[in-house]
């Protein structure tokens, strides 16, 4: 089988790893790619996010499985126009990515499914902000409706602070969503999903914050860690069966049947699981820790996923120990990252690219926000803490940050979900 991996981020870079060790995969691709992803896979150029162009790449390298990895092509339209040129694509149509695309349609989605999730309103006009505002709080949750790359929300008990993101996104055409705070700790589910079919995978929670304690900004996401060690046993089960499934069922009522990887962002409430957000793909820096765990032949599962025979696979076959993965990010990051630092040590085992490229002289250097993951591994999360942290003390890259803290408080056994 002849797989083209469609991305340039380490979560490309987890993938082609993965992928690569499957023996029924014959010859692999990645497009754009980058420094990390071309010493596993060959890389070919192309506008990730125009459909036409990857489904004319997909025919000329005559690939068998085209697997899609972020969200905006996928609400571009890639996959459609993968399979209207006959080629078996893993991610969701256009239809169907509205899910992740606009969390007003996910909303109204999660509502007509019976879902649990935060009381929402959707402001579109500033004339109604303010009345909308103090119908929330003291804890403000405001959402770009559109795709933000996950930093497109503000949590604040600062009402003027809860404003003034509202009112610039706002101001730049973009509608506001605005939500109840969810109390209880966060947690990922990510669920293969061949239309009808839900295969889930280990859980993990990421860390979204670019600060040591959860300080700062929002970002995409500066690290992760899977299994959860804290969560209810039964937490799979339930939200497959609750939220996952019911959501999957009232797409394919609307004739937006969902084939790919479902992931749902959740909030593990005094109420129970709650959604906080729906997303189209495999979930970045996640991917890197669950992947690292998962020892199914992963590119048979992203086939079988694509054409609808998931029922047909045995149950997923897991690593008994943990993963953690700690993003390294370039000065200024989130905001506008410094570019073009040399990289040294990003050939390590367990360090996955990201915003990296090769220079014509060899050089590896930084070209993004989040530069690497760096994943380790071990028989419980403080191994995989030791593990992945060793590896980062040899990474060098001018001016680069990272948080030291991820996992930790799991490792130490300090999270727990509230009772109800």
């Amino acid at each position: 089988m002849r797989v083209l991996v469609i991305g340039s981020g380490a979560r490309e870079h987890a993938l082609v790893l993965a992928v690569a060790e499957d023996p029924s995969v014959t010859a692999l691709a990645c497009a754009p790619g980058n420094a990390g992803t071309s010493s596993v896979a060959e890389q070919l150029g192309v506008d990730a996010a125009d459909p036409e162009s990857v489904s004319a790449l997909a025919k000329q390298w005559q690939a068998d499985l085209v697997v899609v990895g972020p969200e905006v092509p996928l609400v571009a339209g890639v996959a459609d126009a993968v399979r209207k040129a006959g080629i078996a694509c893993f991610g969701p149509s256009a239809s169907a990515a509205r899910i992740e695309g606009s969390k007003a349609f996910a909303k109204d989605v999660m509502a007509a499914a019976k879902v649990p999730t935060a009381h929402c309103e959707v402001v579109d006009n500033p004339a109604r902000l303010d009345a909308a505002l103090g119908r929330f709080g003291p804890t403000w949750v405001v959402k770009d409706d559109g795709l933000a790359a996950g930093k497109g929300v503000v949590v604040t008990t600062d009402v003027d602070v809860a404003r003034k993101h509202a009112l610039m996104l706002l101001d730049g055409g973009h509608p506001v969503l605005l939500e109840s705070f969810l109390d209880g700790p966060e947690a990922s589910l990510f669920c293969f999903v061949d239309g009808r079919t839900v295969v889930p995978l280990l859980p993990a929670q990421d860390f979204k914050r670019v600060g040591d304690g959860d300080a700062g900004p929002n970002t995409g996401g500066m690290g992760a860690y899977a299994p959860l060690p804290w969560a209810p046993k039964d937490l799979v089960d339930d939200v497959v069966a609750r939220i996952v499934q019911p959501v999957v069922d009232e797409l394919d009522k609307r004739g937006a049947t969902f084939s790919g990887l479902l992931y749902a962002g959740l909030a593990l409430t005094s109420e129970g699981p709650q959604v906080i957000e729906f997303n189209c793909r495999f979930g970045d820096p996640e991917t890197q820790v669950v992947l690292a765990l998962l020892r199914s032949p992963l590119g048979k599962v992203l086939h079988a996923t694509a054409t609808g025979k998931l029922a047909e696979l045995p149950p997923l076959d897991w690593d008994s120990g943990a993963a953690v993965t700690v993003v390294l990010a370039a000065d200024g990051y989130p905001g506008k990252p410094r570019t073009g630092d040399v990289i040294t040590g990003g050939e390590l085992e367990g360090v996955l690219h990201a915003g990296t490229r090769r220079r014509d002289d060899g050089a590896v250097v930084s070209s993004g926000g989040r530069v690497l993951s760096v994943v380790g591994t071990g028989k419980n999360l403080k191994a995989a803490r030791k593990d992945a942290y060793a590896t980062v003390e040899k990474v060098h890259l001018a001016g680069s940050h990272h948080r030291t803290d991820i996992a930790l408080l799991a490792a130490k056994g300090e999270i727990a979900t509230p009772v109800s």
